[in-house]
């Protein structure tokens, strides 16, 4: 999904057709937690209540809001407050020299990898920065949060997607990506589970990959509302796991 405030006043304008006095859950663009916010509230006037809530939405949308429960099965990451060019290079000098990858809160251009997401060396400040602005120059309106740089780790498989509903992973796919790379049998969530679980969010996915000396590693979190479904999975197993999100937590 991706951001715009052309996807925002689409989201909005569906609110005609919302029934009300009832739960929802959002399945659609990718929106930023204002525009999130901005529709929850207007769906309260209607008497309807998403099961995902603003600030649920913001911690699970946003890199600051999950990075630090997950830190220990993920590449190191810092991120800035901002564009600016002093808080970068801090950022850059905080986690060292060597290689690393960009994005920001929300998203990363992986398809523009050598211009705008990978770094070489952090400690060619010039170089990185150059990195840094064409990628601010690619998110344009859409750029969110701050720069987030992340160690560069080499892994050796495609990402996995994992879809979670209140702490419990109830789907294993592909990534929306790589939609015919089928997950391994020997996926192992063992240690991941309860750092997602702790984070006690009701709907979110979680891709990971394996890198290359074997060992598991969490890529990102995100909102599951907002999270693409790859083509090799059955819409209708999807449907299912947004139904039980709006069902009470177990715990």
């Amino acid at each position: 999904m991706t951001d715009g405030s052309a996807n925002a006043d689409r989201v909005l304008a569906s609110l005609a057709v919302a029934p009300s006095g009832t739960a929802a859950v959002y399945r659609g663009w990718m929106l930023r937690s204002g525009q999130y916010a901005a529709f929850a509230e207007a769906l309260i006037n209607r008497d309807v209540e998403l099961c995902t809530s603003i600030e649920q939405y913001c911690q699970a949308h946003e890199l600051p809001g999950w990075y630090p429960a997950l830190a220990a099965v993920m590449p190191p990451s810092v991120w800035t407050a901002g564009a600016d060019r002093d808080s970068f290079d801090q950022a850059c000098r905080q986690l060292g020299s060597g290689p690393a990858v960009l994005r920001d809160y929300t998203k990363s251009m992986k398809h523009y990898w050598h211009e705008a997401v990978y770094i070489p060396d952090l400690a060619d400040t010039d170089a990185a920065w150059s990195v840094a602005g064409r990628f601010r120059q690619l998110r344009d309106d859409d750029f969110t949060g701050g720069f987030v740089l992340r160690r560069f780790e080499r892994f050796g498989s495609a990402e996995v997607r994992t879809w979670w509903v209140h702490g419990v992973c109830r789907l294993v796919g592909a990534h929306p990506d790589t939609p015919h790379d089928h997950p391994p049998a020997d996926l192992d969530l063992s240690t991941v589970t309860p750092l997602v679980a702790a984070l006690r969010l009701p709907f979110v996915t979680v891709a990971l990959a394996r890198r290359a000396d074997g060992v598991w590693r969490v890529i990102e979190l995100g909102d599951g509302q907002v999270s693409d479904r790859p083509a090799t999975i059955d819409p209708h197993e999807l449907v299912a796991l947004i139904a039980e999100s709006c069902r009470a937590s177990p715990s």
